[in-house]
């Protein structure tokens, strides 16, 4: 008897929420891939996924190269399907992996946004001087970008972070990331000080009723969403040389400036939570053109 491929990708989807715990926006992903897959395969004939083979997933890939999708794109889209087949493979759902086979096309490597020291100095300045006004939404504004600043971390991180999460005994926030792995990160003194100043005079004029332990609060009193977050930043680094990037560039910005002061690769990569060291050196090409930036301007015979 065949198997729809309905019934695998509903368990298929059960095994990323619950065996992988992904969080439900890469889940979404994944899916999102494979039902293109499902539906390429469907055309091409094939009834269940038993049916599925290497030749199949070629065609599919040469069809995605054909709309002119780009590299990264389609390297998402075979990660997928090839952690899809494996899937299958281990549920016996097929007698061999084509995906072990599939070729993943390497998507083009950028590096990333990074704000200058004095740009940094210049986005504060702006931010300091609306919370000096008293603002509660200003005086949480400044906390938002001292900590993404401070600690690099996601922004899905900051939106999820409770009262009880942070240490400002040891000045530490405990963040949940990728795959609900948990981790400490420290923050500094400037950082310290937007806090305090939120939490002693700025999430109280905004808690109402149903407020309960989140840390950052929008107008109306419940937890600042992940959008609110991308408009404040790309509104504050607007006025810089990077533009409006979003919150991430800040992420790339405090990694960047942490090994320019000298911190080794393992230690930014824990604070980052990256799973791979190599996720991590893309900073360090970052510096290197920043010392060759440096050489060029300095030295006399550069």
């Amino acid at each position: 008897m065949l198997i729809a491929f309905s019934s695998v990708l509903d368990r298929f989807r059960t095994h990323l929420e619950s065996g992988r715990g992904y969080s439900k926006h890469t889940v979404k992903a994944y899916l999102t891939d494979l039902a293109d897959l499902v539906d390429f395969l469907e055309l091409s004939g094939l009834a269940a996924p038993s049916e599925i083979d290497l030749e199949s997933m070629r065609a599919w890939l040469f069809t995605l190269s054909e709309r002119g999708l780009a590299k990264s794109s389609m390297a998402r889209k075979t990660a997928a399907a090839r952690s899809f087949t494996a899937w299958l493979l281990e549920h016996e759902h097929l007698q061999s992996d084509p995906g072990l086979r599939l070729r993943v096309p390497k998507a083009n490597k950028s590096l990333p946004k990074v704000a200058s020291r004095s740009a940094m100095d210049q986005v504060f300045q702006v931010l300091e001087l609306a919370a000096a006004e008293g603002d509660a939404v200003a005086i949480r504004n400044l906390a938002i970008v001292e900590l993404l600043y401070a600690t690099g971390a996601r922004v899905s991180e900051i939106v999820g972070l409770n009262l009880p999460d942070v240490d400002s005994a040891r000045r530490l926030i405990l963040v949940t990331g990728k795959g609900n792995k948990q981790r400490m990160i420290p923050y500094g003194t400037p950082c310290e000080t937007a806090l305090e100043r939120w939490l002693r005079t700025g999430r109280p004029s905004l808690e109402t009723e149903k407020t309960t332990t989140e840390l950052f609060l929008n107008s109306k009193g419940q937890r600042i969403g992940a959008r609110a977050i991308y408009e404040l930043v790309a509104g504050v680094l607007s006025a810089t040389p990077i533009g409006a990037a979003g919150p991430h560039a800040l992420r790339h910005t405090a990694a960047t400036h942490l090994l320019d002061g000298g911190a080794d690769l393992r230690v930014v990569q824990e604070l980052l939570g990256h799973a791979s060291l190599g996720t991590t050196q893309i900073y360090t090409h970052v510096s290197i053109d920043r010392l060759k930036e440096g050489y060029s301007s300095a030295h006399p015979r550069a």
